[in-house]
């Protein structure tokens, strides 16, 4: 269907469609005040709302019909967004499944991995996740460690990622390893789909300050992972995992909704009007602040989803957007404290530990999805056409680099 197709009777059917069923089905998530670190209850719930989704034909909106999809236009899906910015997000916990690795399914698979993979995806009965970090491979992708070595019909895998957001609640994976250590660092990547139960993937936990434990280290040992299990062409990794992290800060920096949002700052407004400290000046115009700074990212939101309505990858612009949010959520962070004084230091106050949660993961939007510094890197080198920094490996072979734990062979 073309988006000039779409008239504006059926427009104003479809709008109701999705306002009938997020009624219905988009209530938020119940709690019954136990913890839920491993944010299982959570995925359960939303495994179920995205389910209920495929079935009302609501899901997936512009992807093909065959591959479980809607078959929609863009411009159902705008106002899909923009009508569910409106509602609970029930889907958050699937950012990475359907932010990262769908696009990269749809885009880069092959007809059998489309057809083996993508339906599942997109109706929430299997989660993905994205291993890319390594403990000696963070800003550095490319120095990662982890390999890949061709035997046969399969590809054994041995390694290590850290920082895999939902690991252990992943049917799947997107995995980049080394495959060739004799080329440049970028030039010897490849990047594999791999069943996170095959046998020697192990996930253990990392542990956060805030009590939450959705982040994990992945270990492969001789994992085993079918040729066909290939995403893209050999040793082409480097460009496709940028093509990923690329899509990544779309999800992060433009989020589930539509339109000019302002949801932070509202949040706080209403919270400092209850409060009876609305009318302090200074804090007033550290609201703005965080109010103008809101619009202008949403601004910029609209203008990278608009970019990739030709289905193309997103380019640098995403990145714009990911820095935007990193810093209205330190700005926000600090105001928050602000407002709520001493109690925002005692974890156990009459906000059962919202403020002092929402204030410690704040801490990890500068790291997550590439640092502030890398960031700018890509604005300034990609965006604003600025000189590159040098760099001393260029054109150097992977297995002469000393990085992580490899020593050169020189």
């Amino acid at each position: 269907m073309s988006a000039d197709t779409v008239t504006d009777n059926e427009l104003a059917e479809f709008e109701q469609r999705c306002r009938s069923f997020l009624d219905e089905h988009a209530s938020g998530f119940p709690s019954d005040g136990e913890p839920d670190p491993r944010s299982v209850k959570r995925m359960a719930v939303t495994k179920k709302f995205q389910q209920a989704l495929a079935e009302a034909g609501l899901a997936g909106i512009v992807y093909p019909t065959e591959y479980g999809g809607a078959g929609l236009t863009k411009t159902h899906e705008r106002v899909w967004r923009e009508i569910y910015a409106q509602y609970p997000n029930m889907s958050f916990d699937l950012t990475i499944s359907h932010g990262m690795c769908l696009p990269m399914l749809a885009e880069y698979g092959s007809r059998d991995q489309k057809a083996k993979y993508l339906a599942d995806n997109i109706s929430g009965r299997t989660v993905w996740c994205q291993m890319f970090s390594e403990p000696g491979a963070g800003s550095d992708v490319a120095s990662l460690q982890t390999r890949a070595e061709r035997d046969g019909d399969t590809w054994i895998v041995n390694g290590q990622k850290v920082w895999t957001t939902l690991a252990h609640l992943s049917d799947y994976g997107v995995i980049i390893a080394r495959t060739d250590p004799n080329v440049p660092k970028h030039a010897g990547i490849s990047m594999f789909i791999v069943g996170m139960d095959a046998p020697g993937v192990e996930v253990r936990p990392i542990h956060q300050i805030d009590g939450g434990t959705h982040f994990n280290e992945v270990f492969f040992t001789d994992v085993e992972i079918p040729a066909d299990n290939l995403l893209g062409e050999l040793n082409n990794g480097w460009n496709m995992a940028t093509a990923m992290l690329m899509y990544e800060r779309v999800a992060i920096g433009t989020g589930t909704g539509g339109g000019v949002r302002h949801d932070r700052a509202d949040q706080l407004i209403a919270e400092a009007t209850k409060r009876g400290i609305i009318d302090d000046l200074v804090l007033r115009q550290k609201l703005m602040r965080i109010y103008t700074m809101e619009t202008c990212q949403s601004l910029v939101s609209m203008r990278t989803r608009a970019e990739m309505k030709a289905g193309k990858t997103p380019g640098p612009g995403g990145s714009i957007s990911k820095l935007a949010s990193t810093i209205i959520m330190d700005q926000v962070r600090d105001v928050t404290m602000e407002i709520v004084g001493a109690g925002g230091v005692a974890w156990e106050d009459e906000s059962d530990g919202h403020w002092q949660r929402a204030a410690l993961t704040s801490l990890q939007g500068g790291i997550a999805g590439g640092t502030n510094e890398i960031q700018r890197n890509i604005i300034g080198d990609r965006v604003l056409g600025l000189p590159r920094d040098i760099s001393v490996d260029r054109g150097v072979p992977f297995k002469d680099l000393k990085v992580g734990t490899q020593q050169a062979t020189a």
